[in-house]
């Protein structure tokens, strides 16, 4: 596949949209090879290239679900791409872990489930409150901890960001918990606390 563009567009080669898709991890296993040794012996794509990186590497923050497709709409733009180059659809990969799926907890409120340490009463999950939602009020049986992924949230009277950590000793009482915006957040706590 060869691309063209202009002069004013500022590419030189005609491989570096590929390169693109290749710094984003879009390329087919059988393209990689040859295009990696283009990129090795050609400065404007090794530009192209290191140019992305920064873009790429912020991606890494967000989290995992929001940046996936799910299967589904994989399999319907693989079909919708085969239909208009004439080529087989490919497939999306399978996935090589079992990813626990997002359970309704209350309205508005779900929660993936990654670990539980029930000697310890202790459990670990994301949960991504709707724009809107509320959790109720409670007491922590042990520290809580919470990292915001995405969004926003408020916890009494502290606004989280993307990135915010928060610590919640144990004894305390949240009486506020709620998002307007909805969001996404990592949140590692006891199984024991209790709700007011």
């Amino acid at each position: 596949m060869r691309v063209s563009h202009s002069p004013a567009s500022g590419n030189v080669c005609d491989r570096s949209e590929l390169t693109c898709v290749h710094a984003l991890g879009a390329l087919s296993a059988r393209e990689v090879p040859a295009l990696q040794a283009h990129i090795a012996a050609c400065a404007d794509c090794q530009r192209e290239l290191e140019s992305l990186r920064p873009l790429i590497d912020l991606f890494i923050a967000w989290p995992a679900d929001i940046l996936r497709p799910a299967t589904s709409l994989q399999a319907r733009l693989a079909s919708r791409v085969a239909a208009e180059t004439g080529k087989e659809p490919v497939s999306p990969p399978a996935r090589q872990w079992s990813e626990p799926e997002w359970q309704p907890v209350a309205p508005g409120i779900e929660c993936k489930l990654l670990a539980s340490d029930t000697e310890r009463d202790r459990i670990s999950m994301l949960v991504r409150l709707a724009p809107g939602a509320s959790y109720p009020p409670h007491t922590h049986a042990g520290v809580e901890e919470l990292h915001l992924l995405a969004g926003e949230l408020w916890i009494d009277e502290r606004k989280l960001l993307p990135g915010d950590y928060n610590y919640g000793p144990p004894g305390a009482t949240d009486k506020l918990v709620c998002s307007e915006t909805g969001c996404t957040c990592l949140l590692i706590t006891s199984t024991r606390d209790v709700l007011r």
